[in-house]
């Protein structure tokens, strides 16, 4: 900043100096009756350096909005494959085999003694005692190796985040929105890390007393671990497009753009639900309960979709409920996407918009083909996990959408 002032000054000086010569002069000459067109030169003091300056300030901020637009969409690419390895995670049912946390990571076992003795902790809990009696230290070395992975993962995020957050709070790259988002995403990546052990941890308390219970974290723990992290990857997205892809205005007289405006918005709730609710499907096993479409078994509505009182339990405890709100959710939202795709067809939006709604179509339709085939044939990893990332790239979509819907505003003719 001072380099700045004393090249102003550089500039100013001079033009001063020249136009005080001029006024004395003009005095003189005045004195002695010589008169003159124009005592002052126009237009001769100019501040083009203010030109440069702003110029040069406007530059710089539009660079450090890139670099901090491109950190929040690398965090945001890392929160996705965290919920693809959460996914695999459960599938593969590794999430139980580490039984204890600490906050800067656990050590890995790397002879076979320290194997022999995270495998004498694991089998103290209910998931070795009542499902796994048989397991080898060879087959427990699998499923450790896979949430090992994903609690990393998890701290490389938080790593990620936070290494740049105080370079550029420090370098003065962040505004005040972008500070408070700054200061709202720490606190829900540590709740998130946090919300993932006390998720774990309903897994190894002793509550299973039935000998057909099944060992397994809360699916309500794991709804909120999971619906945290769909906010986390939705708000990095959204902030990372703001700063790297700004959505342009979009002035408009057609009352049918603004309606597709708030199917836009609709649409991405909706997404958004159907996702949270097959957290409930991956919780309870309901993915195993009626493996047929579009009836569930021989019937539309199955004998036992109320069948746990009081009623409202069922929406969250019986499998069946749970499989056949997931079902309706996902329906109801290919429907909504293929509407508005139609719509799209006759109706003005902006050029990227138009991107965005095909996108996501296409998307949509892949899902739900996905979620049949995976139901069909009753749940495979691969097939499982394809459809929980499509969940999140069918929202990324939705996103997309929004972001560039959002400057459009109605006005009347």
């Amino acid at each position: 900043m001072s380099r700045l002032l004393r090249a102003a000054c550089s500039v100013v000086t001079p033009q001063l100096r020249s136009n005080s010569h001029l006024v004395h002069r003009g005095i003189r000459n005045l004195s002695t009756g010589i008169t003159t067109k124009s005592l002052l030169k126009p237009n001769t003091f100019k501040a083009p350096i203010v030109r440069i300056c702003h110029s040069q300030s406007q530059q710089i901020t539009v660079q450090g909005e890139k670099a901090v637009g491109k950190w929040l969409m690398v965090c945001g690419g890392m929160v996705y494959l965290a919920v693809a390895l959460g996914g695999v995670t459960r599938l593969t049912e590794s999430g139980l085999s580490m039984v204890t946390w600490k906050l800067l990571g656990e050590k890995f076992p790397t002879t076979q003694a320290e194997w022999e003795e995270e495998f004498r902790l694991y089998q103290q809990y209910p998931e070795f005692k009542m499902k796994n009696q048989n397991m080898t230290v060879d087959e427990f070395r699998r499923i450790f190796w896979m949430e090992y992975i994903h609690r990393m993962w998890g701290r490389a995020i938080g790593a990620v985040f936070l290494l740049p957050a105080i370079y550029f709070w420090s370098k003065g790259r962040l505004n005040s929105t972008t500070k408070k988002f700054v200061l709202l995403m720490g606190s829900l990546i540590g709740a998130q890390g946090l919300m993932g052990w006390y998720m774990v941890k309903s897994g190894l308390e002793n509550r299973f007393e039935d000998v057909n219970d099944v060992p397994r974290v809360s699916q309500h723990r794991l709804a909120a671990h999971l619906g945290v992290a769909f906010v986390l990857y939705t708000l990095f997205l959204s902030q990372g497009l703001k700063k790297l892809l700004p959505a342009e205005q979009f002035p408009t007289a057609s009352l049918s753009t603004l309606r597709f405006k708030r199917f836009a918005y609709a649409a991405k709730g909706l997404i958004f639900l159907t996702a949270f609710s097959g957290a409930f499907v991956a919780g309870l096993d309901a993915g195993l309960v009626y493996n047929s479409f579009p009836k569930m078994g021989d019937k539309w509505l199955p004998d036992d979709l109320l069948a746990f009182q009081p009623i409202n339990k069922n929406i969250t405890e019986n499998p069946t409920t749970v499989q056949f709100n997931h079902r309706i959710l996902g329906v109801t939202t290919l429907t909504l996407v293929s509407a508005m795709w139609l719509l799209s067809r006759r109706t003005r939006l902006p050029k990227r918009a138009y991107w965005a709604m095909n996108s996501a179509a296409l998307v949509a339709w892949l899902q739900v083909t996905l979620g049949i085939s995976t139901l069909l044939n009753h749940v495979p990893v691969h097939l499982a996990a394809a459809h929980q990332s499509g969940s999140l790239l069918l929202l990324s979509f939705a996103v997309w959408l929004c972001h560039e819907m959002r400057y459009l505003k109605y006005l009347p003719k």
